[in-house]
């Protein structure tokens, strides 16, 4: 696999560069020849006129691309409005198709169904490259889509876009297809001495609180923590929303967890309503938090990357990287973190509206990401590839200012976090025994008769509760002193949490009071109620402690009936345990 990278000024000059192409296809084995075209303007008759002329001067070749916000040659920005790339397989296994679709957000499914067909029918293929137009449309369809393709196969790739941001006018085209203004173009490749590795580089950290995502719809945020989603940036970080609101925000997208990975969104504008319009869908009650980007960690996690890139030793590399990215860093600074993949082999790609990559089985799209897929042909033994070389900055020993206090302010939210997490815990459970105290428990109580009511989304049809009494308490007090007391309520809170784990975990217990619990069983009927308040009756009783050995309990049980509230439940459960007390203890009875 050999590449030829040069950016397209003009029709002479480009012609040359073909020739030359074409010459040393002539004096070498090459099995197949295909050109990727990135072209920052959305001028379809200039893009028309660089396929037209591979068309002319080197017609077996195949060639496909979109329009982008800035192309990436040599490693670097490209100065012109067009990158071209031509690369040479020298393999005679390895084999290239392209396919197009016309695609909207109706047709995702079809269009998504219909290349996993392709691929299936072409056992050969083991990657999918794609560019596709992503304006008004929920992406979230298309990536579930491709992650339905052959699990061996990557997929990987990036949104088209144009110089100006505007993804409305961008377009994708390949050779027998055309320029499409809405549709995706693929290019399979696969071979038995083709092979290929991605990976995914951030590089922007979680920053502060948690936050959960309480209203969202598609690519539109609505509300965090019940609140207007821009209200978090002018209250943390007096954003406003004005002309400069995309460029401000840039560096503090948000951060979360989406199939296992850790996924950024980032707001490209503010409605009036504070609605944030996020580059890509979010989903609802999701936690999320702010992230922030400083160039020192970036750069330190791009070499991270890659170190494990070089280990496979590429012969070509291609990267689409978020055109936030582009935007975070300025035109003079953004090569610094694709410039040494150059140092390797060959770097090529664009800027894009959001980065595609198969992870596992799943496709997910990505935002202010780096996607990388490094190529070659034959094995590791037969290549020989250039170190990875990092600019001189990134090897100060210095980690930056905004790095300190980002540490520093995480470490400070974490303790704050972990304090709530246990202030929380201490307001609804019981100290000694860690079960719920009585108002956590009846809350519960509440909240699931109202469910089994119709009252309350997610209904239920059955709501039974066990409330149990040890019998003869106040003779252990007693007898053995409060401590050996205080044993016991710990043996029989233990005993609940082991027999709900074991045999319904959905079941909930807490302390009703003194020596008395309570358990609320969702879903559970009155019979299922009484095998269960059994097992807890034996289970207690097989329980010896030290001095009081062996002890018992008492139990009532009962089911909710329709219409009836809390109190109503509750006062009957109390009256079957009366009922097991006089009936001579260490008994289930049922009302």
């Amino acid at each position: 696999m050999r590449q030829f990278q040069f950016e397209y000024s003009d029709k002479s000059s480009f012609k040359k560069e073909l020739v030359k192409i074409r010459q040393w296809c002539k004096t070498h084995v090459v099995s197949d020849v295909l050109f990727t075209i990135f072209s920052e303007t959305v001028e379809k008759d200039r893009i028309q006129t660089v396929l037209d002329l591979i068309e002319k001067e080197m017609p077996g070749a195949k060639y496909f691309g979109c329009t982008t916000y800035g192309c990436i040659i040599d490693g670097m920005l490209c100065k012109t409005k067009i990158g071209v790339t031509c690369t040479l397989m020298e393999y005679p296994s390895t084999k290239l198709k392209l396919l197009q679709y016309k695609m909207n957000a109706e047709n995702m499914d079809e269009v998504t169904s219909a290349l996993a067909r392709e691929i299936d029918e072409n056992p050969w293929v083991s990657a999918v490259e794609l560019v596709t137009t992503i304006y008004g449309m929920s992406m979230t369809g298309f990536c579930e889509g491709l992650s339905r393709i052959r699990p061996d196969v990557s997929v990987f790739g990036g949104g088209a876009l144009d110089e100006g941001l505007d993804d409305v006018t961008a377009c994708v085209f390949s050779k027998g297809y055309g320029i499409y203004q809405g549709g995706a173009a693929f290019l399979l490749i696969g071979g038995e001495d083709f092979h290929v590795t991605t990976t995914h580089i951030a590089g922007w950290k979680p920053l502060g609180r948690e936050l959960k995502v309480t209203k969202a719809k598609g690519s539109v945020l609505y509300e965090l923590d019940g609140k207007p989603a821009y209200d978090t940036y002018y209250k943390y970080l007096h954003i406003k929303n004005d002309e400069n609101f995309f460029q401000n925000t840039l560096e503090f997208p948000f951060f979360y967890r989406h199939n296992g990975l850790d996924i950024l969104r980032a707001p490209s504008a503010c409605n009036d309503d504070g609605s944030l319009v996020m580059t890509a869908d979010i989903e609802e009650n999701v936690v999320t938090r702010m992230a922030y980007g400083d160039p020192w960690t970036i750069l330190e996690i791009v070499k991270e990357g890659g170190a494990a890139i070089q280990a496979f030793y590429p012969e070509i590399i291609t990267v689409f990287s978020c055109a936030a990215r582009r935007t975070f860093w300025g035109d003079r600074e953004v090569s610094k973190e694709t410039m040494p993949f150059q140092s390797m082999v060959p770097t090529s790609g664009f800027y894009t509206s959001g980065e595609f990559l198969r992870t596992g089985t799943d496709v997910n799209q990505h935002n202010v990401t780096l996607v990388v897929a490094a190529m070659r042909e034959g094995e590791i033994e037969e290549r020989v590839t250039d170190s990875f070389q990092m600019g001189k900055e990134s090897y100060s020993g210095t980690v930056s200012m905004i790095n300190r206090l980002a540490s520093f302010i995480e470490a400070a939210t974490e303790e704050l976090e972990e304090a709530n997490r246990k202030l929380q815990e201490m307001a609804i459970t019981d100290g000694l025994t860690k079960l719920y105290n009585r108002r956590e428990i009846q809350n519960r109580i509440n909240e699931a008769t109202a469910r089994f009511n119709g009252q309350a989304e997610e209904p239920l049809s059955a709501v039974s509760l066990i409330m149990l009494d040890i019998d003869n308490f106040k003779h252990i007090n007693d007898t053995y002193g409060h401590k050996l007391g205080d044993d016991v309520l710990i043996g029989i809170s233990d005993m609940l949490k082991s027999v709900i784990a074991d045999n319904m975990p959905e079941a909930m217990a807490g302390r009703w009071g003194g020596e008395e619990f309570m358990v609320l069983l969702p879903e559970a009927s009155e019979q299922r109620a009484m095998e269960l308040a059994e097992i807890m009756r034996k289970a207690f009783a097989e329980i010896d402690f030290e001095q009081a050995g062996k002890q018992t309990v008492s139990i009532g049980v009962t089911e909710a009936k329709k219409g009836e509230d809390p109190d109503a439940i509750s006062i009957r459960v109390d009256e079957a345990l009366y009922m097991a007390k006089a009936a001579g203890k260490n008994r289930v009875s049922c009302k």
